[in-house]
This record gives structure tokens, sequence and C-alpha cells, in this order.
């Protein structure tokens, strides 16, 4: 918000527009407090008008485009905006407002249609009003809802008399599938009745009509006139007329299909039923297959309205649009919108596609900056660190992907659950990568001191353990490794107790596989003290105390609600305070 010192109108209506403003700027994402904000604004001094004081001109401007540049698919709203700009500054005001509103949501039916009634009423130069149309007709011409604006541009020039183009639009629409598309083959065969044949199709067709008009006559030796002539050869064209009809109707009862089950055509910042979300699924499955480029590209625009806040579909949008030849450009387009404008940060999925995207065509600079700035906004994102860190081993080699790691377990932004995550990362790079099994054990030993309390960090240092290649005469020391990675786990960590037992599952699984002719000695004394009462685990060589805390001290209420989200007996039991706060996320 502009930092206005009064935003126009009573003292009141100040305090109230400033408090709206907090509220908004306290969650952006809040559609109703915008409402609020939005209806505050318009009622500033009674209602504004051309002769409102400019702050409270300003306030409204300024509210409307920070409103919109939020949810710009909110076709109402930029109509709203033009009208308001049409009764304070006149018509270049409005059709400014048009203009942003139509570059914003291009395949808006509703918004076009306002446009060209609004260019019809303001405008008196024909051919500019046309352009406009024509521009209109490339966006939304192939709507299966489009008949408000074929009505509109059929209404202009019936008002300018021009009964040729009225045949041309009608010739255009009746070959789509449209909502509506009976009433206009109709209203096109009662026209072509009286426009002349060199109107109805092109010379060549014609042509080929009247020889085969004049070779019937002749075979039964019939002399006919000219106006015989023209009947026979519009009878011709007409039962051409009544095949595209049949055609058109065909492909529009295809698409009825799935028409008939879209609830909501247009966007809300509201979820979708599942149900929605399959019939555009199905559909766009259905254009698909028909393979029509143009109508494909269509049905994705109008799908991406409805569902803007479901990245599955700019997904599905960028994965179909980089499938066509020579569209790099138009996919760059698709992931430039989806996040710039809708899908949330908090959901890094199709940025970090995106810059995967970037690499691929070598702007590995611009993939770079895309992870940084995922980051700025998400420090503690594993995702997103790990992607980042993927691109340097890619790009320049395995030393500066450690590095990425480094820096961020280095960084006081960082929670100490995501450093774990990336101390795991580091040793897999350490042994997938490099393929140094004991520099990747060193990164695991060194580093349980700071993260013993990580599920992931045990979880991961386990799975390394279980999965080094073995034979007969090394068993016994892996088995060792492994046992020894328990054995610090249930001596320094303070998991919970399910924790404990879905970890030590591996390894009982190892011994049952893989140990020797003494291994059920060891499955059992850790299955009776892991798995076994809190009164027999009480009687391990620990005393029944791991680091202090029973195994059975947390309750079930608490371990549902760790599940998912660790929570250190540290959080639990010794900070009260840090707890209340909740646990670190884990990605």
């Amino acid at each position: 918000m502009g930092d206005f010192s009064n935003y126009g109108g009573s003292e009141e209506e100040n305090a109230e527009i400033r408090r709206l403003n907090s509220e908004v700027d306290a969650d952006t994402d809040n559609f109703e407090n915008w409402e609020k904000l939005v209806r505050a604004c318009e009622a500033l001094e009674g209602g504004l008008n051309r002769n409102s004081s400019p702050q409270a001109l300003a306030t409204l401007r300024d509210t409307y485009d920070r409103f919109l540049l939020k949810f710009p698919l909110l076709f109402g709203y930029w109509k709203k905006y033009a009208d308001l700009e049409f009764n304070i500054s006149g018509p270049e005001s409005a059709e400014m407002v048009y203009e942003r509103g139509c570059a914003s949501i291009t395949n808006s039916v509703d918004l076009w249609t306002e446009y060209c009634s609004f260019k019809m009423e303001t405008t008196h130069t024909p051919h500019l009003v046309r352009e406009l149309f024509e521009r209109a007709a490339g966006f939304v011409g192939l709507d299966f809802l489009a008949h408000p604006f074929w009505d509109k541009y059929l209404e202009y020039e019936e008002r300018q008399e021009a009964q040729d183009k009225i045949f041309a639009i009608l010739n255009r629409v009746i070959h789509i599938p449209m909502h509506q598309y009976a009433r206009y083959f109709e209203r096109f065969r009662q026209l072509s009745h009286t426009r002349p044949l060199s109107e109805l199709v092109p010379a060549d067709a014609l042509a080929r009509y009247r020889a085969e008009v004049e070779t019937e006559g002749a075979q039964y030796g019939i002399q006919r006139t000219e106006a015989e002539v023209e009947r026979d050869i519009r009878a011709k064209i007409d039962a051409a007329f009544y095949i595209i009809f049949q055609r058109t109707q065909t492909e529009t009862n295809k698409r009825w299909t799935y028409e008939s089950e879209i609830k909501r055509p247009y966007f809300h910042v509201t979820e979708l039923e599942h149900q929605q979300l399959i019939n555009w699924r199905k559909y766009l499955d259905f254009e698909e297959s028909e393979g029509n480029y143009t109508r494909i590209i269509c049905l994705y625009e109008r799908c991406l309205v409805t569902c803007a806040f479901y990245e599955e579909f700019w997904f599905r949008y960028a994965r179909w649009m980089s499938a066509q030849e020579d569209k790099e450009e138009e996919v760059r387009n698709i992931y430039l919108r989806a996040v710039t404008l809708f899908v949330p940060i908090s959901r890094p999925g199709i940025r970090l596609q995106f810059a995967y995207f970037e690499e691929m065509c070598g702007r590995v600079d611009v993939a770079r900056d895309m992870h940084a700035a995922i980051l700025a906004q998400l420090p503690d994102c594993v995702e997103a660190i790990v992607s980042w860190g993927n691109l340097q081993r890619r790009q320049s080699g395995l030393d500066a992907a450690i590095e990425v790691y480094k820096a961020q377990i280095d960084s006081p932004t960082v929670d100490i659950f995501t450093k774990a995550a990336l101390v795991t990362e580091w040793a897999f790079l350490l042994w997938k990568v490099k393929g140094s099994v004991d520099e990747a054990r060193t990164v695991f030993v060194k580093n349980v001191q700071w993260y013993a309390d990580s599920r992931h960090f045990w979880q991961k240092w386990l799975q390394f353990e279980l999965e080094q290649p073995t034979n007969e005469q090394i068993e016994p020391k892996i088995g060792e490794e492994i046992k020894a990675v328990v054995a610090e786990m249930r001596t320094k960590s303070r998991l919970s107790a399910s924790v404990r037992q879905e970890l030590c599952q591996g390894y009982l699984n190892y011994l049952q596989q893989r140990g020797g002719k003494d291994a059920m000695k060891e499955f059992l004394t850790v299955d009776r003290e892991i798995f076994g009462p809190v009164s027999i685990a009480a009687k391990a060589k620990l005393s029944g105390k791991e680091n202090g805390v029973a195994l059975g001290e947390l309750d079930d209420a608490v371990r549902q609600k760790a599940e998912g989200r660790y929570y250190s007996y540290y959080e639990l039991y010794i900070d009260p305070d840090m707890a209340a706060q909740g646990p670190a996320t884990f990605h």
C-alpha cells in the first residue's frame, strides 16, 4: 500500500482503511479481508466519483491494483474497476483497465465480451471495434461457452447493417463445437438462402457444383434456366452445410460429456471438489487424444483458470507443451505464470521443475538463481537445498555440491533437523558418487553428537550400513558396523519408543536374513528391550533409562502427535516453551 497520510474521507474512514490494510498485510492470502478493503475504499466519501478527493481516488486505485495483482483471474473485479475508472476519468482510463484485465485472464469470455460491449458504446470507428472483436475471437472464440461473445459480435454487425459480415461470422461459428451451436446453424442456413452464391462457397467449389448440375441436366436432355441451375446449386450447397452441422453436432456431444460435469467454470480461492479435478483430467485426456493443437491449448487455458492453485495442471501443461515441436518459449511462459502468480512458494516443486528446464536450456545461472530465491523464502526446504547441491554437482563437480551442503549446515537460519538431513545427503554423495565408504562413514560418526535426536539421521545411517555389499568373509565386520550404529542410537539419541522400534526393525530383519550362527541371541535381546513391555525394558543394561528418560515415558497421545513430525525429549520434557511452539518441519 502506498504511504498515504490521508486515505481520503473522514477520520473514521481513514482509521477503518488503516485497520483493513493491516489485516491484509498480515495475511495476504485471506480473500475476505481483501474484499472488505475493496468495499471500504469504494465507499470512501460516500461513494467515489469524478469529484472525489485525489487521496480517495489514489487509495481506491492502489487497492484495486494490489488486489488484482494478487488475484488476477477475478474477471468480475476487472469489470468493476473498469466501470469505476469510466465514471471517474472517462473511457480512456477504463480501456486501460480492460486491456490489463484481458492480458491477465486472456480466455475470459465474460471479460472480453464486456470489453467489446464497452468499445461498441464508446467508439464510433467501425474498424477499431472490429479489430477488438477479432482479437477477442482469437482468445475465446473456441470456448464451449463462447455464445455471449459471438452474440455480441453479431449484434454489432447488425447495428452496422452489415449482412455480409454477419454471414461471414456465422460461417465461422457453425464449425465450432459449442453449447448453442444449433441456433447459429439455423440462422446461418436461413441467411444463406438470401446471399449470392459467390459468398456461400469458394469459387472452385462453386464451379464444381455448377458442372455437376449441368452434367445431370445433360444426361436427361433437359434445358434448364439459370434460375433452375442456381436452385439446384443451392440445394447441393445446403446439403454440404448440413454435413458440417452434423459434424459440429457430433463434436459438441463428445465434449458435453465433460462440460456438463463442470460446476465452477471460473476462478475462486476455495477448493474444488475432488470429482471436479477428476473431470478436468479426463477432459484433457480426451482433447489431447483428438489431436487439435489449438483446441488443446484452449482447454488447458480454461482449466488453469478454474484450477489455478492446483500445481498438477501446471505440471501437466508444461509437460504436454514440451512434447510439441519448437515450443521452448511457450513452456517457459507456462512455468513463469505458475510461479509468479498462482502456485504458492510453500509448494516449491514446480519452481524446481522450472529450474531443471532452464538448466536443460543452458541457462544454468538462471537455475541457480531460482534455487536461491526459493531458499530466501524457505530456508529449511531440504528438497530445494538438495536440488541445488545436485545442480552444482552436475555442473561444477562433487566438491561444489558439498560446499552447498556445508554452507547450509553452517547457516544460522537453517534448523537442526534440516541440517541433519543435509549431513546425510553429504555422506550419501561421498558414498554413491565418489565411491568412498570410509569418508561417508566418517561424516556420520563425526556428526552424531550434533544430530543424535534426528530420526532421519539415524534412518539414513542405518540404511547406509545395511546396503553395504557383502560376502561370507566380510559379513561379520559389516554386522559389527550395523550393531555399533544401533548401539549408538540407543545410547545417544532421545528418540521416542515408537521411532526406535521402527528403526530397529531393519536391524532385526538384517539379523534374520544375513546374521550368523549366533544372530538369534542378538535378535531376541534387541527384540525384548525395544519391543517388550516397560517392565522388561527397565531391566536393560541402562536400568530402563536412556539418557535419563524411560523408554515408556511418552504416552500414546504424545506419540500420536509426534507422528510424522519429530519432537525430541528435550522439547517435550525439558523445555516446555519450545514444545509449545511445535516441532521444526521436516521436509
